[in-house]
C-alpha cells in the first residue's frame, strides 16, 4: 500500500430536521390543539484513531464526509429521530488542522481516542412547544439549524521513540533490519527507503521501544532537495535521534565529519526544534575496518567533531555492537519516560514549569 502522510478533507455535520406545525384530527375532538413535534439533531463527524492503519491513502480517494441529517418532526407529538453520527478512521499519530489558518484542531495520539471535526445541526421545534394560554393554535415553528461545515488538512507524524538520520547508504535500513522484526528494503545504492518504516525493538517481554527510519538525508533538504526534508517531521515525536554515519565510505571524498556537519546543518535549518534533541552518533560498517583502525577513526572523530554525548561503533551487517546499543537506548528510554511520567516543580521564577535537564553525566561508550 502506497504510504500517504497528508490528506485534504471535508466534513459536514448533519443539518438539524425542521419542526413540524401539525393539529390533532380525532372524531368527536373538536380543537384537538398543536401536537407537531420537534425535528431530530443532525449527526456529527468524528476522527476516530485507529492502531491498524498505517497511512492516510483512503482520504485520498474520499475527500467529502457528510454526517446524516436529522430527522423532521413529525404529527402527535412525534420527534423526530437524530441523525447517525460519521466516524473517520484514521492512524494513531495523525494531527488535524484547518487547512486556510492551519491552526491545530486536535491530534489523536492513542489508539480508541476521538476527535469531533464538525458539529451537527440543532433540531428544529415544533409546534406544540409555541401552545399557550393566549396561543391556543399556534403555526409557529423553527427549522434545523445547518451543521457544521470545514476543510481540514491531516498530517500523520508516526509514534516513534527512536528516529534515525543519515545520508543514504548510512546503513539505517540495515539497522532497523538487523534489531527488529521490520523488513525494509535493503540494497547497495542511494534512496532504497522512500517512505518510513517502524520497527519494535523488543529486548524482553516488558521492555521495548520503537525505532522508525525515513529517507536519507542529502545536503539542501531544507530547501527541498531529495526526501528527506518532507519526512523530517516524523521525528518530531521521537524522544532521541540516531545520528548513523558510514565510518568506512568507499567515496574517500565523503569524509564522515563532512556528513555530519551536513545533517547538522539541515535539521537546524528544517526547525521543529530537531536541533535541540538528543543526538547520539552512531559509526556504522565497522567490518570493512580492521578494530584498531575503527577505533583510531572513532577518536579522530570525537576529538575533530568536540563530541560529548553517546558515540557507538557497529556494524549493521554483522550485528556487532547493535545489542549494546539497544540495550543503552532502552535504558535511557526507560528514565526519559519516567521524567515524563513525573510531576515537574514549580520554577523559582514562578512561571510554575521548570524544564528537565537536557544534558546529564550518563554517555556511555562502547
Amino acid at each position: 500500500m502506497k504510504f500517504v502522510d497528508e490528506a485534504l478533507i471535508r466534513v459536514e455535520g448533519g443539518d438539524g430536521g425542521n419542526g413540524c406545525v401539525s393539529f390533532r384530527r380525532e372524531k368527536y375532538i373538536p380543537k384537538g390543539g398543536p401536537n407537531g413535534g420537534d425535528g431530530g439533531d443532525g449527526g456529527s463527524v468524528f476522527l476516530l484513531a485507529d492502531s491498524n492503519l498505517n497511512t492516510l491513502v483512503d482520504l485520498r480517494y474520499q475527500r467529502i464526509h457528510r454526517a446524516e441529517r436529522g430527522q423532521n418532526g413529525m404529527g402527535r407529538d412525534m420527534t423526530g429521530r437524530g441523525g447517525a453520527d460519521h466516524i473517520i478512521r484514521v492512524p494513531v499519530g495523525t494531527r488535524v488542522y484547518e487547512d486556510t489558518s492551519r491552526e491545530l484542531v486536535g491530534e489523536l495520539i492513542e489508539n480508541g481516542q476521538k476527535l469531533l471535526v464538525a458539529q451537527g445541526g440543532y433540531h428544529g421545534i415544533g409546534n406544540a412547544r409555541f401552545k399557550s394560554s393566549i396561543n391556543r393554535a399556534p403555526r409557529q415553528f423553527t427549522s434545523g439549524k445547518p451543521g457544521e461545515r470545514r476543510d481540514l488538512y491531516l498530517e500523520l507524524v508516526v509514534l516513534a521513540d527512536v528516529g534515525l538520520l543519515g545520508f543514504p547508504n548510512a546503513g539505517k535500513s540495515s539497522l532497523i533490519h538487523a534489531v527488529s522484526s521490520a523488513r525494509p528494503k535493503v540494497a547497495d545504492y542511494p534512496f532504497t527507503t522512500l517512505y518510513p518504516n517502524l520497527g519494535v525493538v523488543r529486548l524482553s517481554r516488558d521492555h521495548s521501544f520503537v525505532i522508525a527510519d525515513i529517507p536519507g538525508i542529502i545536503e539542501g533538504a531544507a530547501d527541498g532537495a531529495g526526501l528527506g526534508l518532507q519526512f523530517l517531521k516524523h521525528l518530531s515525536r521521537t524522544h532521541l535521534l540516531l545520528h548513523l554515519v558510514d565510518i568506512a565510505p568507499l567515496d574517500e571524498a565523503e569524509e564522515p565529519i563532512t556528513l555530519i556537519r551536513t545533517i547538522e546543518a539541515e535539521i537546524a535549518a528544517f526547525g521543529n526544534d530537531l536541533v535541540e534533541k538528543e543526538r547520539w552518533l552512531v559509526l556504522n560498517k565497522i567490518d570493512r575496518l580492521d578494530p584498531q583502525d575503527a577505533l583510531r577513526r572513532r577518536d579522530d572523530l570525537v576529538q575533530s567533531l568536540q563530541w560529548s554525548g553517546p558515540i557507538y561503533t557497529i556494524s549493521a551487517l554483522t550485528g556487532e555492537g547493535t545489542s549494546k546499543l539497544m540495550h543503552d537506548l532502552m535504558t535511557r528510554l526507560n528514565w526519559l519516560r519516567k521524567l515524563d511520567r513525573e510531576v515537574e516543580p514549580a520554577s523559582q521564577d514562578g512561571s510554575g514549569v521548570q524544564s528537565p535537564v537536557q544534558n546529564d553525566t550518563w554517555h556511555p561508550l562502547d
